[in-house]
């Protein structure tokens, strides 16, 4: 028994190969000093201690690995928000591994290109986002070969292509090692992690493995939470559809209650202020009505009446105009409310306003209705024929209008294409309107003619936003005494412009010797003015046409030939040479007293009614 080994040395020889503490170089010889045993013998236990000792520091470091691998894999699986978890998992990796720099690359499936998504270590600000072209690098190695990769020196890495901007990248950084291993969820490449160190470095198979081992757990938990992330986004997009198909089928609702209230209005009659109430009413806001001249001014109505659609308005109004056919009738301003103006409700503005339209269009039509039967009244009246006037009274007060209390006439001269606007304006004004020889006539009850037509011609002009020439006279008989009052103030606005006078309001009596003259029209005038200076407008005719203006100013400047040609911007012996011609023309007498006042009227009438 010369090679007995005493238990106590056997067991001190187990104690020094696993124990947790740097060996010393002469502790198994020290163990073995009385043992006997040959030196060869002593040689080869210690070799077989070093080797149990370094097995058991490596399965130990091993097993403190795999504690830190699953507690980071714990860790990240109670993450959710994926850049988070990204960041993590580097950080994590990187006190895995322990090398210099960490970082990960995202994999994109249709571009196929990877792109440095986080990053531990780095300092270089270009590196993080750089992105990888597909085939290139040794991260294009790991996503092809779906298996780790890696490189002690990267300059002289032959296996994998280099490029430029991945060389200038890795260069800017200083890395020399690099170690990447792919995140695989199934049989995708989501990824690669990377760890590089920047120095020359052969990265060991434990190495390797542990950074595999963490890049396999990585996947599972980043395609988790991907997908969780994925999930709450749908579910979010279907709880925002759900509700906006809510407001949709509330909105609907809403339109239909209005469509049921508007189709009621038009069968009862409604008109557009009960339209505007129930549009408000089921839109939760104020709705107003503009008139035909403020929605004319409007910019968004003009624009809604080119699409037909509502506009906005600004301050979060809408407007939507109300025609029927080209014609402008109106338009709806609906203000901002509680409820957001959408498609539907958008469209439940626009049918409101077709509603509108078609009362408005129905209301007109029993206006002009109406109107036509008080034009006949009219008509009657100013006929003064017994028969048309006989039971006028009894018709008149079957529309609610006593003849015995109109006082006042109003004849109002208006461009034929405005006589109708004139007309439903002077409505407001007076208690009978209509049309009768391309005039506007109207009657009152306000007893001073001069304000009433005063009143009719305010209205008027308001509306059409244009010249309105209106002429009033005292009715001093009715039924049977109109016509000779519409003839004399129609005469008037007929003279009026030849005067200089376009826009007025006045009476037949200011011009008493205008409508006297004209007031049984054209023809006697005509006949007056011929007798009168008969030769003289002949002449005219006949050469330069200069002896009626000549007159008109010779008489308009107290019979002066030299005030009358200073007037005509010629010589006094011109004014002469014209003079003498008409006293060859009228005869020596022309100028005495009862002759050159019918002379000097039938001048003036020449200039007003023939124009020479």
């Amino acid at each position: 028994m010369a090679g007995a080994v005493p238990v106590d040395v056997v067991v001190g020889l187990l104690g020094a190969a696993s124990a947790h503490r740097p060996e010393r170089a002469d502790e198994v010889r020290e163990l073995l000093a009385g043992t006997e045993l040959p030196a060869e013998d002593v040689a080869r236990i210690s070799a077989e201690v070093r080797r149990l000792k370094a097995g058991a520091e490596r399965w130990r470091r091993r097993g403190q690995e795999l504690a830190a691998l699953f507690s980071s894999a714990r860790e990240l699986a109670e993450l959710r928000d994926v850049d988070e978890l990204l960041s993590r998992l580097v950080e994590r990796a990187h006190d895995l591994v322990g090398t210099d720099v960490t970082y990960l690359s995202e994999f994109d499936v249709h571009s196929r290109e990877l792109r440095v998504r986080t990053t531990l270590g780095t300092v270089a600000p270009t590196f993080l986002g750089l992105r990888v072209p597909p085939g290139m690098g040794l991260a294009s190695m790991v996503v092809e070969g779906r298996r780790p990769c890696w490189t002690s020196s990267y300059d002289a890495m032959t296996q994998a292509p280099h490029e430029s901007g991945i060389d200038a990248a890795v260069h800017a950084e200083g890395l020399v090692s690099l170690l990447g291993v792919p995140l695989l969820a199934g049989d995708e490449v989501i990824g690669v992690l990377f760890a590089a160190n920047r120095f020359e470095h052969a990265f060991s198979p434990e190495e390797i493995s542990l950074l595999s081992a963490f890049a396999d757990h990585a996947a599972v938990v980043l395609q988790t939470a991907r997908l969780l992330a994925r999930t709450q986004a749908s579910a979010e997009e279907t709880r925002r559809a759900y509700g906006e198909l809510a407001r949709h089928v509330e909105a609907m609702e809403r339109a239909s209650g209005v469509h049921s209230d508007l189709t009621s209005l038009v069968l009862q009659g409604g008109d557009a202020g009960e339209v505007a109430t129930a549009l408000g009413r089921a839109l939760r806001c104020r709705v107003s009505i503009l008139d035909e001249s403020a929605a004319a001014k409007d910019e968004a109505v003009r624009q809604s009446r080119r699409s037909g659609r509502c506009v906005a308005a600004g301050s979060g109004a809408v407007a939507v105009a109300v025609v029927a056919g080209s014609t402008l009738l109106g338009a709806l301003r609906l203000e901002a409310g509680e409820l957001e103006f959408g498609p539907v409700e958008r469209r439940t503005a626009e049918r409101a306003a077709q509603i509108t339209a078609l009362l408005r269009l129905k209301q007109d039509a029993l206006a002009e209705a109406e109107q036509r039967v008080r034009g006949d009244l009219l008509a009657d009246l100013v006929s003064g024929d017994p028969d048309r006037v006989a039971d006028i009274a009894s018709r008149a007060r079957a529309r609610g209008i006593r003849i015995d209390e109109l006082r006042s006439v109003v004849v109002l001269a208006v461009p034929a294409d405005q006589q109708r606007q004139a007309a439903r304006a002077a409505r407001r004004a007076a208690a009978l309107v209509g049309e009768h020889a391309d005039r506007i006539v109207a009657l009152t009850a306000i007893d001073d003619p001069g304000a009433a037509g005063r009143a009719v011609h305010a209205v008027v002009r308001e509306a059409l936003g244009s010249p309105v020439i209106a002429v009033a006279a005292t009715v001093h008989e009715l039924p049977a005494g109109l016509s000779a009052e519409v003839d004399a103030a129609g005469a008037c606005a007929r003279i009026l412009p030849s005067l200089g006078v376009s826009d007025t309001a006045v009476t037949t009596d200011e011009y008493l010797p205008y409508a006297a003259l004209f007031g049984s029209g054209n023809a006697r005038v005509s006949a007056f003015v011929r007798r009168v200076v008969g030769p003289v407008l002949d002449w005219d005719a006949e050469h330069a046409g200069t002896l009626v203006p000549t007159l008109a100013a010779y008489l308009d400047h107290r019979m002066s030939p030299i005030a009358a040609a200073r007037a005509l911007h010629v010589h006094k012996n011109t004014v002469l040479q014209r003079l003498e011609r008409v006293t060859e023309l009228l005869g020596p007498d022309w100028q005495e007293t009862d002759r050159l006042f019918r002379l000097t009227v039938a001048v003036r009438l020449a200039h007003l009614t023939i124009g020479t």
